[in-house]
């Protein structure tokens, strides 16, 4: 008993040591889904939980990078909240479709109505979709400012430093390179490889499946003589 007791003690400490780690991070403004593939289109959710057990989140003001211009970015319309989209002009024009384009989005505002607000112990999230992606970078950071109904502006802005994370991290999306085209072969392993794989996972599957029937079936037809002999003990 004294062991058990002692287990449980160390599970809690570790529980309640794990929530105290984690608790700052989940408090950040993030980028959700955190990567992408270069040269794509994606969509961008960002989540915005509420720090403040006094006031409400009434306003997200996303800046996106000069130094990668995007060239379409359109808002997902969120119930109670206005989004409004500035642009500036681009340094240097840029061809998309077969169209100059001179000017890109700079920043993404969104503003709450009347009475609307991100509670305590709420979050919301904002989503657009973005594109083209640029492929001469393996992120795109957009620093966030989250302003509260009693004046409080927070700004989510800062990098890593010396690979810690800091009090006040910007929201990042990873850029990842394009996948392999469909169909293509690789030596050391490729869609083949996968399929096989699958292939034997199912089979696996519907074996032990099939053996767990079996198992079952055996161990209703014991349950079954047992009952059928316990009876005939009893009048006997």
């Amino acid at each position: 008993m004294s062991s058990y007791r002692r287990v449980l003690g160390v599970l809690a400490v570790t529980g309640v040591a794990t929530l105290l780690t984690a608790a700052p991070a989940l408090a950040h403004v993030t980028a959700q889904p955190g990567t992408a593939e270069q040269g794509g289109y994606t969509k961008v959710a960002f989540r915005v939980p509420n720090e403040s057990s006094t006031a409400g989140t009434v306003k997200i003001e996303v800046s996106l990078p000069a130094e990668h211009p995007l060239t379409s970015v359109r808002t997902k319309a969120v119930p109670g909240w206005k989004a409004e989209v500035t642009k500036a002009p681009l340094a240097t024009p840029v061809e998309s479709h077969g169209t100059k384009i001179t000017e890109a989005v700079r920043t993404v505002t969104w503003t709450a109505d009347p009475g609307v607000k991100i509670g305590n112990n709420e979050f919301a999230e904002f989503e657009v979709s973005l594109g083209k992606l640029p492929e001469n970078t393996d992120k795109l950071v957009m620093p966030t400012t989250q302003t509260y109904d009693d004046g409080k502006v927070v700004k989510w802005e800062q990098l890593p430093t010396n690979g810690a994370e800091p009090e006040r991290p910007a929201p990042v999306l990873k850029l990842t390179p394009k996948a392999a085209a469909a169909g293509s072969h690789s030596h050391g392993g490729g869609s083949g490889d996968a399929a096989a794989k699958t292939e034997t996972a199912d089979n696996t599957a519907r074996m032990l499946g099939g053996a767990g029937l079996v198992v079952g079936a055996l161990g209703v037809g014991f349950g079954i003589g047992a009952i059928a002999r316990s009876r005939k003990a009893t009048s006997a």
